[in-house]
């Protein structure tokens, strides 16, 4: 990647978001957003104090040390022909975000020298034992190394589908599993820790102050995008970019600060409980899937951090473009004026698609001979974004100037600090994920660990006193 690249930021266009534009009553007032100033200022110290403090550090992960996690890479692409990462939610879903949009979209169907030799990257992020089980019998065991993600250790998800792996290596490799296993866990503490030492396994740390989602730039994801030939430095440039500019406590200056302010007010002061992502890519669509992750785990919660109830939190939903326009988009033009909608548009496409000067003669076709699929999904994005705003729904625009890694490295920290940024807004923890927690504990009880017997118990008498309906 040469330097020019290096000089690519990537902007936010509210210009649909606000009154001018969608009205009053849907729209908001520049003054809405500077009466957040004071309010910023504050969130950015305490931001400031819990990265000093060293509470919080997906702030710092753009300075990680790739070496180590290059130098493995390396000796994964002479060795394997395929890398399967084996956990789930922060676990899984920003390396296929980021992996989708800078890797060819069909990169495990390539043979391997247009894959420049690097493995195949397989993301096993569910327990659907077809799902699982297809994936296990395609793959040659003695060409797959297997990356078992987990902080804890202790993942249910997680650790089942690695027990179901140790077991098949050490049946088809005669016990020889060792070397077809890494492992990413806490640096001190946990069960997989346990087995690394015990058995001598290779293995990377997840930072203790660095929770699942905000996990991507550390050798979570790290890891598998280096193997699979991302530039991880490239990536972790971007960051540092993006951290840069949003150094500054003034949310006009600063685009986290932005984009965070702009969906806060939208909830608050405009009644918009749900917020949809709609990349105009499709390589783009594995952000929105993580972004949905990072939104909703982050900010819906019950209890504010002073100990309120307060039931925060406004919904993600993904979108397609331009596939939703012809399913989702009827919804958001003339339902209930409830949602506001994110654009991530990419300026220039890898690939210039021409349409063939063919069918001139039919009318219903010649409008589209000698153009392309370039401009017809940009005119097709911009209608959408017409439509949204002439029927007063806001919506603005995220705008890339192309996908490769410095760019979502930009991206996903502009995001993250959002995210962050947004905790501070609703006066919520947005590091904390208590509900999530709960559904642990309950696979925990109902699948019989040891210290839970209890909890079961309660669960089993609470689940008799709710009559069943059930149809015939």
């Amino acid at each position: 990647m040469g330097d020019r690249n290096y000089k690519q930021d990537i902007v936010i266009d509210y210009s649909n978001v606000m009154s001018s534009a969608v009205g009053s009553d849907h729209g908001l007032l520049q003054s809405e957003l500077e009466g957040l100033h004071p309010r910023a200022s504050a969130i950015h110290k305490w931001l400031a104090g819990l990265k000093k403090d060293k509470k919080v550090g997906f702030f710092d992960l753009h300075e990680t040390d790739t070496r180590p996690i290059k130098k493995y890479a390396a000796k994964v692409r002479e060795r394997y022909e395929n890398m399967v990462v084996l956990g789930i939610g922060g676990s899984a879903l920003g390396t296929i975000a980021v992996n989708n949009a800078v890797n060819h979209s069909l990169s495990n169907l390539l043979p391997k020298r247009k894959r420049n030799g690097y493995p195949r990257l397989f993301v096993a992020d569910n327990i659907d034992p077809d799902q699982f089980g297809e994936l296990l019998h395609t793959l040659d065991p003695k060409k797959t190394l297997f990356n078992v993600i987990s902080k804890s250790g202790t993942t249910a998800e997680t650790m089942s589908q690695f027990m179901i792996v140790y077991d098949m290596l050490n049946k088809k490799l005669k016990g020889k599993w060792k070397k077809k296993v890494v492992i990413t866990t806490d640096a001190k503490k946990g069960l997989l820790r346990e087995m690394v030492k015990e058995h001598k396994l290779d293995s990377f740390e997840v930072p203790a102050n660095v929770g699942g989602r905000f996990s991507v730039f550390s050798a979570v994801g790290l890891l598998p995008l280096a193997c699979a030939g991302v530039d991880i430095d490239a990536l972790l440039k971007g960051s540092a970019r993006m951290a840069e500019r949003t150094a500054a406590d003034d949310i006009m200056k600063n685009p986290a600060y932005l984009f965070s302010s702009i969906l806060y007010l939208a909830d608050i002061a405009k009644r918009k409980p749900m917020v949809v992502m709609m990349p105009y890519s499709s390589k783009l669509y594995g952000i929105a899937d993580w972004f949905r992750q990072l939104w909703a785990e982050s900010l819906g919660k019950r209890y504010s951090r002073d100990g309120k109830e307060v039931y925060t939190g406004q919904t993600p939903i993904k979108a397609l473009g331009a596939t939703d326009q012809h399913s989702q988009v009827q919804l958001y033009v003339e339902g209930p004026f409830d949602k506001v909608t994110v654009f991530l548009e990419v300026e220039k496409f890898k690939t210039a698609m021409g349409i063939p000067e063919v069918y001139k003669d039919k009318p219903e076709l010649a409008y589209l001979a000698g153009s392309s699929l370039n401009d017809l999904i940009r005119v097709e994005m911009l209608g959408t974004q017409y439509a949204l705003t002439t029927h007063n729904r806001p919506n603005f625009s995220i705008k890339l100037p192309e996908l490769n890694e410095y760019v979502l490295g930009q991206l996903v920290y502009l995001l993250e600090l959002s995210t962050a940024f947004s905790g501070g807004l609703y006066n919520i923890d947005p590091f904390d994920q208590p509900g999530v927690e709960f559904g642990k504990d309950f696979a925990y009880a109902m699948m019989g660990r040891e210290g839970y017997a209890g909890l079961k118990a309660e669960i089993q008498d609470k689940m008799k006193n709710i009559p069943r309906r059930i149809t015939q």
